[in-house]
């Protein structure tokens, strides 16, 4: 593939167990001991994904993801997080929208290697789709507005199979908390309106040859 891969996590032993899986793949890693070693790589280094623990110390993973995206010559690549912590619904509410995928530790290689496949392919169809998107004259907000959506989609759907999955609420008889009802609910309703959201942007592509011709 000859993807570069940052992998980021305060633990050398994974961080060596993940390079050699990624090694393997033909990916090219790069290892981060921790939130701080990574942005300072991140200085003279763009790698094509950002694969990123969430447990590490002192500085987290989510503080980690804070910094990538606040800075303009990183805010763009792609982010699969992974954890041997629950995600909590919460977390998943604050932070869907800025990565692009989470798996649960301890990750199989072949679970790992599916969901950085996942995410290059959807990044390749979603640009080539911009370009003809843009080759038709489409507005630049609206291709921005449906690209965000279509990732958004399939984020929130991974994040509530996780998030189903850990709290339980599919299991008769078990008690949930009420919060992270509230919460799963919450993010279901998110992507139901993005789902909407997305169906009346393809009603509007397909009307826009119509729309230019009459202009």
């Amino acid at each position: 593939m000859n993807a570069t891969i940052l992998i980021v996590d305060d633990s050398p032993f994974i961080v060596d167990g993940l390079a050699a899986i990624l090694s393997r793949k033909e990916y090219t890693p790069v290892c981060a001991n921790g939130g701080e070693e990574c942005l300072t790589i991140l200085k003279t280094v763009i790698p094509d994904l950002i694969l990123l623990d969430i447990m590490m110390e002192p500085m987290d993973g989510w503080e980690t993801l804070e910094k990538i995206r606040e800075n303009p010559a990183t805010k763009d690549i792609p982010v699969l997080m992974f954890s041997a912590k629950k995600i909590t619904p919460a977390e998943a509410r604050e932070h869907s929208m800025s990565i692009d995928d989470f798996v649960s530790k301890p990750v199989s290689p072949s679970q790992l290697l599916e969901s950085i496949q996942r995410i290059f392919s959807r990044r390749n169809e979603l640009l080539l789709e911009r370009l003809a998107a843009q080759d038709k004259g489409i507005d630049a907000a609206m291709i921005d507005e449906y690209t965000a959506l279509r990732k958004n989609i399939e984020v929130d759907r991974n994040l509530l199979a996780v998030l189903r999955a850990s709290s339980g609420m599919d299991v008769p008889g078990r008690n949930v908390p009420h919060e992270d009802v509230d919460a799963i609910r919450n993010l279901e309703d998110k992507v139901y309106k993005e789902k909407q959201r997305l169906q009346e942007i393809h009603i509007l592509l397909e009307k826009m040859p119509e729309l230019m011709q009459g202009n």
